[in-house]
């Protein structure tokens, strides 16, 4: 599965004209074990322990319109440890701004085996919130089931998130 990512700047009127300040989004995915945080993949430590999720890099300024994503997660379900039994996937603004400033801004779930996308959710004009809870997949049985959250929160670290993370669980 897949977790992408894609934003741009909106441009702001000033004084002198229209102009964009670069926004840096991330994409992060923090692995959880009997509800507790063993391990995370970020823009800082790109590969959980175990090799199974995959961070494609930071992105410090979002795209160029194209639709496509900016950042991603790749997590191999089977390849993810048997005592990590929940992954929450979050988005924040590093650099602090709100999601009103952004403007074409996704963050979508994609199954890589067929290309579908499972979830997707809006970020621009989302409010006076500089983070997401996005989803959170986590085991069933043999197998994984995924989880739309799509919960805003307030922080510019996966580390400032983990009080809203936390309840999902």
């Amino acid at each position: 599965m897949r977790m992408g990512l894609g934003w741009q700047a909106a441009p702001r009127r000033g004084l002198f004209g229209s102009r964009t300040r670069e926004i840096d989004l991330d994409a992060s995915a923090v692995l959880f074990a009997d509800k507790q945080p063993v391990d995370v993949v970020f823009f800082r430590h790109l590969v959980s322990d175990d090799g199974s999720v995959k961070h494609t890099g930071d992105n410090l300024v979002g795209g160029a319109g194209s639709g496509g994503d900016d950042e991603a997660i790749l997590v191999d379900l089977q390849r993810v440890p048997v005592h990590i039994d929940q992954i929450v996937f979050t988005v924040n603004s590093f650099t602090g701004q709100t999601f009103q400033e952004v403007q074409n801004a996704f963050c979508r779930i994609v199954d890589e085996t067929n290309g579908q996308e499972l979830a997707r959710y809006t970020l621009d004009g989302g409010g006076q919130y500089t983070a997401q809870i996005m989803a959170k997949v986590h085991r069933a049985g043999s197998g994984w089931q995924m989880t739309a959250l799509g919960n805003p929160a307030n922080g510019r670290t996966f580390q400032d998130l983990m009080p809203s993370i936390l309840p999902h669980l």
